[in-house]
């Protein structure tokens, strides 16, 4: 393994440290867009979006887990990403997720004046990465 490859990374939630290593990749959702970052990546400060967590570790092994809302920084030989909610797919309640999103396509759909429509938008997002998280 190519050391010169790597960097630090660290995912911390307010209840646990989630994941702390050395990592070759790690690709996220932000709201700009998804962004991939690899060592000596420009300094860089942003916003996570509901999405899949890709962490490619040490000879192209690879890791996912459905990260929800946040924020990353980035410098070039380390990143923390600081998430209110990140799981593994382990963690994650496939049958809550479906309902989840089934109820938040019915607020969506309802679009009555009571509803939230970006409160249900991101009820939305969430149910659909972890779905997809636990593929």
């Amino acid at each position: 393994m190519d050391n010169e490859k790597q960097f630090a990374l660290k995912i911390i939630t307010p209840d646990r440290v989630f994941y702390e290593g050395n990592v070759e990749m790690v690709e996220l959702n932000t709201t700009e867009g998804e962004i991939g970052v690899l060592k000596h990546h420009i300094p860089l400060t942003v916003i996570v979006k509901p999405g899949i967590l890709t962490i490619t570790e040490e000879e192209g092994s690879v890791k996912e887990a459905a990260l929800h809302e946040g924020f990353a920084t980035i410098l070039p030989d380390q990143m923390t990403i600081m998430a209110e909610i990140i799981e593994w797919p382990a963690e994650i309640d496939l049958g809550r997720a479906q309902a989840a999103k089934q109820r938040a396509q019915e607020r969506i759909e309802k679009n009555d004046t009571e509803t939230d429509i970006a409160r249900a938008q991101t009820a939305l997002q969430r149910a659909i990465c972890r779905i997809e998280a636990s593929k």
